[in-house]
């Protein structure tokens, strides 16, 4: 890698994450995987592969040790990024402070930071068991969001206008958490059409690529689960200017000083900035894919050179164009058949992957993981792109028949 081979070592291989080991290879570097499922895909591309959980913290770190490693990448991945900055910091690697990687990692402690450094948070309960939920309910004020605090992709969340369905809720939330820990929080409302999301870069302290994008939903199947981003950002200049004001603050506040970050905020009827998820880490549903189509820069190569502790190289442009993702689901589970695209859209999509065939099982869409595929698109006009993403259901047709034993 620009001179004598380094080690990586990446922590995770699913198909999301082999684009940062394809990328550590074409790069010169020797990469070392962990992951706890013995048939991920990145085994098949690292050069050497262990069988270890990558939030088992202790075991991360004796395979580093055993492999010197010269850096350590959780690319697309919160739970391992704790585990990443813990072996950074453990061996004098290049990697942000520990602490402030576990309090993005846990939204209760994320909570609490906002709090006492004076930015707009929710109130906000973290509640170890359902014993606490209960003793806690009459101080709840809806609406609220109900999930857990260490997962992401809107696994195990819950929106509760009233009391009805909190125990529920609060067992759904407790089933997707890994320390078995929840927060229940306040519903903010927000003032512009779409959540605020993607993914930013800092360099040397400071956020240097601005990849922020609409999120889209699809209240049919679950309107807390992302179903699509688009660019540019539908939001006022002087929100914008706030946003990355209340950003800058934050990565200042926690010491970030190299690597990407995914963030997820809202800005309120009152103006103000509600960081809702940041995670030290890149965006999954191939965001970096869609700012590499945008600013021209390869965010796995970044990532790399982040956790290398190499010189950052970008080479940003100004987006031009207007683009979109939408992430392919169903409304129901059962057995996949295939998507059809109609032609007035198929046009404007320049990049499919998918990641079904026929005759496979598909879930319905409560979760990110249940992804079927994503599609790229660039229209060209903002309009027509917002014609099209506001019925997208009526050009795409994600076909499924009954269930997988029919």
């Amino acid at each position: 890698m620009r001179g004598v081979p380094k080690k990586l070592l990446l922590l995770g291989g699913s198909a999301q994450q082999v684009i940062a080991i394809k990328t550590a290879k074409r790069l010169g570097c020797e990469t070392i995987l962990c992951d706890y499922l013995p048939d991920n895909p990145g085994r098949c591309e690292a050069d050497r592969f262990y069988l270890v959980s990558t939030t088992d913290e202790q075991a991360v770190l004796k395979v580093a040790r055993r492999e010197q490693v010269d850096g350590v990448l959780a690319y697309a991945s919160d739970p391992a990024a704790p585990t990443a900055a813990y072996v950074a910091e453990k061996l004098g690697l290049p990697g942000n402070p520990y602490k402030s990687v576990v309090t993005l990692c846990s939204k209760d402690k994320f909570r609490k930071f906002l709090v006492e450094n004076g930015f707009a948070a929710p109130s906000a309960w973290g509640c170890p068991d359902m014993e606490t939920v209960l003793k806690k309910r009459e101080q709840f004020h809806y609406p609220v969001i109900v999930k857990p605090v260490d997962s992401s992709g809107s696994k195990g969340a819950t929106v509760l206008r009233s009391a009805d369905g909190l125990e529920r809720a609060a067992e759904f939330a407790f089933s997707f958490s890994r320390c078995h820990r929840i927060v229940i929080e306040e519903f903010v409302e927000q003032k512009h059409p779409f959540l605020i999301g993607g993914d930013v870069f800092v360099k040397d302290g400071k956020i240097v690529l601005w990849g922020l994008l609409n999120c889209h939903r699809d209240p049919r199947v679950n309107p807390l689960v992302p179903v699509g981003k688009s660019y540019p950002l539908r939001l006022e200049a002087g929100d914008i200017r706030r946003v990355k004001d209340t950003l800058s603050a934050m990565v200042e506040k926690l010491g970030i000083r190299n690597g990407p970050m995914n963030v997820e905020l809202i800005v309120d009827k009152e103006n103000r900035v509600f960081l809702i998820d940041v995670g030290p880490r890149s965006g999954g549903n191939m965001i970096p894919e869609l700012l590499g189509d945008l600013f021209g820069v390869n965010a796995a190569e970044m990532s790399i050179e982040a956790a290398m502790g190499l010189s950052i190289h970008g080479g940003f442009h100004a987006p031009t164009g207007f683009y979109a993702t939408h992430n392919l689901h169903s409304d129901r589970s059962g057995v996949y058949q295939g998507v059809r695209f109609a032609p007035e859209l198929e046009r404007y999509i320049y990049r499919k992957c998918l990641y079904k065939k026929p005759g496979d099982a598909v879930e319905f869409f409560d979760n990110a993981s249940k992804c079927l595929g994503i599609v790229f698109m660039k229209f060209p006009s903002a309009e027509e792109m917002q014609r099209y993403l506001d019925d997208i259901s009526r050009y795409i047709t994600v076909e499924v028949r009954g269930s997988e034993h029919e």
